[in-house]
């Protein structure tokens, strides 16, 4: 490796530490005090402490070690991870490799909806518990502080979601020097205090992991549920695969992290076996009395930085499902001219701020509030590791007996984690899964009622030819410049273009016909983007290929097909958009009440110029009803 591509792998695996571990890298706040003094709390005694530190020693290694970081993230699409990427893998309908069923693809794509859904309450409840966790500091310095922590929390939180808008480019690059700072101080507070207990060193022994469940039992499992929360953020490992590379994770995981958190976590439980009085908030009790102010504005600063990778990961998530078809058309905001990736949604990014808010407001404590964690993290992790077999079986012809055995080792955990969380559903649980199910019913809603919209215009369409052929037997009026008609559909005659013809009887000189696609991939090279088709009497069909991590921009489609011989200047070309009104009492196969949320969806849905980058003083919209 040269001098130039080490100092990129180093700016890259730098970066990595803000963005892909900040989750994870701010788990020693709450996860060791949750198994010890949370609201299942199991007793204080050595035994139990060397059989938390052992779990959590092989959850460490065997989840992201051994699962997320060797084997998932070679699971890439073009560069790119996470769950949408992943499935993307799997042979297409139709293709030579495909041999899914319609009702086991069918499965796979709700399992993949509903674990992107789970994402969602991750992203509401991870800023919540990590910066209430670091600010329950203050009351360990002093108690006169605990009434400032809720308000301190909400101020911090506020601030935090209203700065989106202006972007994260300029705070970025504080990003990895502040996390660098970050593990560094879990490290040493953590050979601190083992060097004082060494015996700690015994729970790498997997033995006292199993002697803690047999001498706990259903307790043990509940406590496995808090456990769990040392590995949030491992699905964050292989989600922002494509900002960073493997290579600068695994260097990040391999260099700083792991090691890092294993000294933080090994240092607290030895704290416990000399202290047990350190329970109530064994993490802050690692630090003396005169770093404590510092430990809290460090660890406050961490879970921002944790955060806002949390925020920035829903606000990516829901440009895919845009593209994918699975999320109405919302406001777009690309806060960096240089990344492609940093984008801005700000109903999103509201609706996470209320339920932020709304969460910590509710359970006031960070331990209250981490029984609603880990069902999201622990359910998505499961979903992966089904979608990861099905691609090494079906992509990469892996034997069954090969990849069963490696995922039949990841699913044993998954379950184990899963199974504990479930029995978490009463004490705040619930409210992940009920934002799950209901991001899930929108993004069904909206791709059924799509769908549904997209059969009954194809199979009222005019063809094409019959219409061209008309016009050139006819020979209506053309006047000068170009008409652009966006069309979902890239068979037959545009519903716009019927109206527009009768009613204003005349044509313009160039009239194309364009339909945007959602490529089964990232990113869609520009070369590839645009495919031209000449039609006669100057219609011309443009069919335009985005990526799933993409925005689609029209006027960069016009300047691709103008590059292709299509006369399509700019300053003589109209849009002519179709306006739909959903009318919910025609026959189409779904439910009465999803026909008015599907219509609902579709009247608040943001404007096709805003999000297609059309200018609107150039653009004609011409309404319809439609019934389903």
């Amino acid at each position: 490796m040269d001098d130039r591509s080490g100092s990129r792998m180093t700016a890259l695996a730098l970066g990595a530490l803000g963005v892909v571990f900040g989750d994870i890298g701010t788990s020693p706040l709450y996860a060791v005090r949750e198994c010890f003094h949370g609201l299942h709390a199991v007793a204080l005694s050595e035994a139990n402490v060397l059989g938390v530190l052992s779990l959590i020693f092989w959850s460490l290694l065997i989840v992201v070690g051994v699962k997320y970081v060797t084997f998932i993230l070679r699971a890439d699409n073009h560069g790119e991870g996470g769950i949408f990427a992943l499935l993307a893998l799997l042979p297409s309908r139709g293709s030579p490799g495909d041999d899914l069923g319609p009702k086991v693809r069918a499965a796979i794509v709700l399992a993949a909806v509903f674990g992107s859904a789970l994402l969602y309450g991750d992203g509401i409840i991870t800023p919540a518990v990590s910066v209430l966790s670091a600010v329950e500091g203050l009351s360990v310095a002093t108690t006169a502080l605990e009434p400032a922590v809720l308000p301190i929390t909400c101020l911090i939180l506020l601030g935090l979601f209203l700065i989106q808008k202006h972007g994260t480019g300029r705070i970025g690059s504080l990003f990895g020097p502040v996390m660098i700072l970050w593990f560094l101080t879990l490290a040493v507070l953590g050979a601190t205090h083992i060097l004082q207990a060494p015996r700690i060193i015994d729970a790498l022994n997997p033995l006292h992991a199993a002697r803690f469940f047999r001498a706990n039992g259903l307790h043990g499992m509940v406590v496995l549920g808090s456990v769990v929360l040392c590995i949030t953020g491992g699905e964050a490992l292989y989600a922002d695969m494509g900002h960073f590379g493997r290579r600068a994770i695994r260097l990040s995981w391999n260099g700083l992290v792991l090691p890092a958190l294993l000294l933080n976590y090994f240092g607290q439980g030895a704290l416990l076996l000399n202290n047990p009085a350190a329970a109530s908030n064994p993490f802050f009790a690692l630090a003396p009395a005169a770093l404590l102010y510092p430990l809290v504005a460090l660890a406050t600063a961490a879970t921002i930085i944790a955060s806002q990778a949390m925020i920035s990961g829903a606000f990516s998530l829901t440009q895919q499902a845009i593209q994918l078809g699975y999320c109405p058309r919302m406001r777009i905001v690309h806060t960096s001219g240089q990344e492609r990736g940093q984008v801005y949604i700000p109903v999103v990014n509201y609706a996470l701020m209320l339920g932020c808010l709304g969460l910590v407001l509710f359970f006031q404590e960070s331990s209250r509030l981490a029984g609603a964690y880990g069902i999201a993290v622990t359910a998505t992790m499961a979903i992966t590791t089904v979608s990861y077999f099905l691609v090494i079986t079906r992509t990469w012809r892996w034997s069954l007996a090969k990849a069963g055995i490696l995922t039949g080792l990841f699913l044993a955990f998954d379950a184990a984690y899963l199974g504990a969380n479930l029995l978490k559903l009463a004490d705040g649980g619930w409210i992940t899964i009920a934002i799950a199910l209901g991001v899930s019913l929108l993004m069904s809603t909206w791709k059924r009622g799509r769908a549904e919209m997209a059969a009954k215009f194809l199979t009222s369409r005019l063809p094409i030819e019959i219409f061209i052929g008309d016009v050139g037997t006819f020979k209506p009026h053309r006047v000068p410049g170009t008409a652009v008609f966006m069309t979902l559909n890239d068979h037959g005659t545009p519903v716009t273009l019927l109206h527009h013809f009768k009613h204003n009887k005349a044509l313009h000189e160039t009239v194309l016909l364009l339909t945007i696609r959602s490529a089964n991939a990232p990113t869609v090279p520009e070369p590839e983007r645009v495919e031209v088709t000449p039609l006669d009497h100057g219609f011309y069909r443009i069919i335009a290929r985005y990526g799933f991590m993409e925005t689609p921009h029209v006027p960069e489609v016009l300047r691709l097909a103008r590059e292709r011989g299509v006369s399509a200047d700019p300053a003589v070309t109209t849009f002519f958009l179709g306006h739909e009104t959903i009318l919910p009492s025609g026959p189409a196969r779904m439910r009465e009440w999803r026909k008015r949320l599907f219509a609902f969806m579709s009247r608040n849905a943001g404007r096709p110029t805003t999000f297609f980058g059309i200018p609107p003083s150039r653009t004609v919209e011409l309404g319809s009803m439609v019934e389903l």
